[in-house]
């Protein structure tokens, strides 16, 4: 793990590993940069850059939660291209990171090579918004990660024939073991901000997947996703016909990217964006 310092002084944590296409991964809204672990053994070589958001990972948190917001956060990569001297990169965005992708395109195009969305798009549907309100920022109710793997088998069907085992993968990715019971892998007080905006008319993003406009773009999108409806995603695909896309069964929000239809479509946006 490598820092760098935000411009309001925050330390920020991120993975740089390998060499060829620089390949900046951005994970989910609660989530970190081991999102891509399950891809990492399926990728050709590329420079992997795998950043933590602010107040999530290995990243410091802000004593001011409107700072975890998608501007504020596409300033932080901006910022660690800059640290790293990269003038371009290629950028999978998985949910939230493709928001910040899409954003990125609208307002700092020049620093693209194109843009592949992990079941995200410009319309997030409603069961998806707030299934993810329903636990942002709560305490896990859970004496034990064992506890967490059985109440996530059981509130996921729309993952039907994930093993077990890979469920205990993401509990031990996405949670940290204390005396007093399960806690989160980032800052409580992100909620505040997911609700402040859930309060407002949702934006209409359209214009931002438009902004990436002649770049190669891809979408990995799970068939059973209740935050990218189908419906969605067969109108990104009416205005950009070329986009790379990939139709995960058994899979809701989010793939796992280790699919063979994913891991397939990534290594083919790959090649158009080398």
């Amino acid at each position: 793990m490598h820092y760098y310092t935000s411009f309001d002084g925050l330390k920020l944590a991120y993975q740089d590993e390998g060499t060829g296409l620089p390949l900046l991964c951005l994970a989910g809204l609660t989530r970190s940069s081991t999102d891509f672990d399950y891809l990492r053994p399926h990728l050709p070589p590329v420079r992997l850059i795998r950043p933590d958001y602010r107040g999530r990972g290995a990243s410091g948190w802000s004593d001011d939660p409107q700072t975890y917001s998608w501007d504020i956060e596409a300033r932080d990569v901006i910022d660690l291209l800059d640290h790293l001297g990269i003038e371009k990169v290629a950028i999978l965005g998985t949910s939230r990171g493709g928001m910040i992708a899409m954003y990125l395109a609208a307002t700092a195009k020049d620093r693209l090579i194109g843009v592949c969305l992990n079941d995200i798009g410009p319309v997030l549907a409603k069961e998806g918004l707030d299934k993810i309100k329903s636990y942002v920022g709560k305490p896990l109710p859970y004496t034990n990660r064992a506890e967490l793997v059985a109440a996530t088998i059981a509130d996921s069907p729309d993952f039907p024939g994930v093993p077990a085992a890979r469920w205990r993968q993401e509990v031990e990715r996405h949670t940290i073991e204390t005396p007093d019971g399960l806690g989160l892998t980032y800052d409580p007080t992100l909620r505040l901000r997911f609700e402040i905006a859930a309060t407002k008319p949702a934006p209409d993003l359209w214009s931002l997947f438009d902004a990436m406009d002649g770049l190669p773009i891809a979408l990995i999108r799970g068939q059973n996703s209740n935050v990218l409806s189908s419906e969605t995603a067969d109108e990104m695909r009416r205005r950009r016909p070329d986009m790379g896309f990939a139709d995960i069964p058994d899979r809701g929000h989010i793939p796992f990217l280790d699919e063979p239809a994913a891991v397939a479509t990534i290594s083919d946006w790959l090649g158009e964006c080398g």
